[in-house]
């Protein structure tokens, strides 16, 4: 205890090494001025007044360090930075594969040191009412040296979750990440459901910078003539993953009641006969065949079918044809003769899975069938509306001028694909368009686990607002997706917005763990704080205190006690307390990666299209203004 005792100084106590410093120089002055008008040894008064000369300076060294840390608890600016100065900051963070994060320092322990100091010590007392900013607690960031913030790029691989309240910057730590993204030459997918336009043009004008406009593509329902197409049914390998990708999208609390079923079936029977047909499955035409019935396809697959591998169907199918047309009116009458020629011969010599299924749903109770995809079709109705239908249900006809895209060629061709959802306008159709991209993205990933395509290749994702496009495949990646290379980075506001969008807390939390790397800006959630405070370990905080006692005796001949008691103390205490979380200035952010290491830092306002803001001049605020109360 003992040692504790004297090893403990509070870092925010007066800068009393100040006045020891006038102190000495002052005594300088004496010894000269003594032996000037004293009769004494000239040798005498240069040796004292070179010692206090030694003195003065060993303690104006101590007395600047401490006014040092005083004076960076002033910091109240933003910075700004433009494409070259963002390359130039971030050239060497890229050569060493590494991600910059802007100005700041490691947050350790003895940094948690200081602030829970100036705490106890009042703010306000300490630092003057000017620290209590309207904006936030900017004292926060001068608790240590700023510095370069870099973190490894095989942190990345385990994803990272930004959460933070509106307006506090997450946009802004897009844009930092998203162009280094960009600058190391891979693939970047970014979807925006705000549809943020600076965010956009900050994307394009970086790969304009590289002499790579080619590179990136912008995807807006609310822009269709800018806007490329995308068609998210394109990439697969097994049939069943079309139906899994839009089944995905169907409304459920526990992902596997009878609806859902219900729905990939459907699904699953409709995209196989499209493929036996030689028909491209898209949006468009499961709508189509769902909402319509599958009878034309089931005839064009029947017929298919019949072409390619039974001899003389004709001659055998025309039986069957003369008696449903004697039975039933319509041209009804010839597809059931086709489905009796089908189950009483074909199917014994020429079966097919794919057609077996298809007659089950066509045969299916009408009324039934009806109620139970009475959630499928809205959602592929989102999907098609004008003018999705023809911006995610191409035709790829060649020599069109509308460029086509897929997840495959955006990655296949390190592009920069930006999509924005235009979710303000239309946050229902929005949030359906991000989910089923995302789930593409997915069956991408499958692909490249399954098959080692572009394996050694990352994959950035960007995802702002996440908790309005997520759902179980989005998890799956999360999950999965480092074998695949890619790197996601979601951000959101709260952890609330993830248990209301899945509809269940023990999914949300899903999404927690599969993120290894958190950083949180301005956070007003208590449960949010809480959450990221938890995975951070306590500390031993130190603080002294002092007393004082007397005894007066009434009787005069007795004796007079008194005493004096200093005791230091340890407590346990957050790194980081949650509420801390809350004063945080816009911009300003805490970073916890994977491996442990804590980060406090700020990140610059990135410019492509304006001039760089005049620096505001800096104060100056003398170290002696310590010695009338430290502020």
């Amino acid at each position: 205890m003992a040692e504790q005792l004297f090893d403990f100084d509070n870092p925010w106590r007066p800068n009393y090494e100040a006045g020891q410093t006038l102190g000495w120089f002052g005594a300088v002055g004496i010894c000269i001025v003594s032996a000037w008008y004293l009769p004494l040894p000239t040798t005498f008064a240069t040796v004292a007044a070179s010692g206090c000369s030694l003195m003065g300076f060993y303690r104006m060294a101590k007395a600047w360090t401490r006014h040092s840390d005083m004076a960076r608890t002033n910091f109240t600016g933003k910075t700004f930075i433009d494409i070259e100065g963002l390359k130039k900051a971030s050239k060497g963070a890229i050569k060493r594969d590494e991600l910059w994060l802007g100005n700041g320092y490691q947050w350790t322990d003895m940094v948690a040191q200081r602030m829970h100091a100036l705490i106890a010590s009042g703010v306000a007392k300490t630092l003057g009412k000017e620290a209590l900013s309207k904006d936030g607690s900017y004292w926060l960031h001068g608790l240590d040296k700023e510095d370069d913030i870099t973190v490894p790029l095989e942190l990345l691989e385990g994803h990272t979750l930004i959460v933070g309240s509106t307006g506090v910057g997450k946009t802004r730590l897009f844009d930092l990440c998203i162009g280094q993204a960009i600058l190391r030459g891979g693939p970047v997918v970014i979807i925006d459901p705000k549809g943020d336009q600076g965010l956009a043009d900050n994307a394009r004008r970086i790969c304009e910078s590289l002499g790579q406009p080619e590179r990136f593509a912008y995807f807006n329902p609310a822009h269709p003539d800018k806007s490329v197409s995308l068609d998210p049914l394109r990439n697969w390998n097994r049939k069943t993953e079309l139906a899994s990708r839009v089944a995905a999208l169907i409304p459920s609390e526990t992902g596997a009641d009878a609806f859902v079923a219900f729905g990939w079936k459907v699904l699953q029977d409709i995209c196989a006969g499209l493929i036996a047909t030689g028909e491209r499955p898209n949006l468009v035409s499961l709508r189509r065949y769902i909402e319509g019935g599958p009878d034309d396809l089931l005839t064009k697959g029947l017929l298919f079918h019949f072409n390619q591998k039974v001899p003389n169907w004709e001659k055998g199918a025309a039986s069957y044809i003369k008696t449903s047309k004697a039975k039933n009116k319509g041209p009804e009458a010839v597809l059931l003769a086709y489905i009796a020629y089908y189950k009483e011969v074909v199917i014994h010599e020429w079966p097919n899975v794919d057609l077996a299924g298809l007659i089950s749903t066509y045969e299916h109770n009408r009324d039934h069938f009806q109620k139970m995809v009475a959630s499928l079709i809205p959602i592929l109705s989102m999907l098609t509306a004008d003018p999705l239908a023809e911006l995610l249900s191409p035709k790829h006809e060649p020599g069109s001028e509308k460029v086509v895209l897929d997840m495959s060629k955006v990655i296949r061709n390190n592009m920069v694909l930006y999509m924005g959802l235009d979710s303000l306008a239309d946050p229902t159709v929005g949030s359906a368009i991000g989910s089923v991209m995302l789930a593409d993205m997915t069956a991408v990933a499958g692909d490249i686990y399954n098959y080692g395509l572009d394996k050694k290749k990352p994959i950035d994702v960007f995802v702002d607002e996440a908790a309005e496009v997520i759902n179980t495949p989005t998890i799956q990646l999360l999950n999965k997706g480092r074998g695949a290379g890619f790197r996601l980075t979601v951000a959101t506001q709260t952890f609330a917005d993830f248990a209301a969008r899945l509809g269940d807390e023990n999914k949300a939390i899903q999404v927690l763990a599969n993120t290894n790397n958190k950083i949180a800006l301005r956070v007003q959630d208590p449960r949010t704080q809480q959450l990221f405070a938890d995975g951070i370990p306590k500390i031993k905080v130190q603080s002294m205190s002092v007393s004082y006692g007397h005894n007066v005796a009434s009787d005069p001949s007795e004796h007079y006690d008194a005493s004096y008691k200093e005791q230091a103390s340890a407590e346990e205490a957050d790194l980081i307390p949650p509420p801390v979380l809350s004063e945080l200035p816009p911009l300003h952010f805490y970073a916890r990666m994977s491996g442990g290491r804590t980060f406090k830092s700020r990140i610059p306002i990135l410019l492509t299209n304006a001039p760089l803001p005049k620096p505001a001049r800096p104060r100056f605020i003398t170290m002696f203004t310590s010695l009338w109360g430290g502020k």
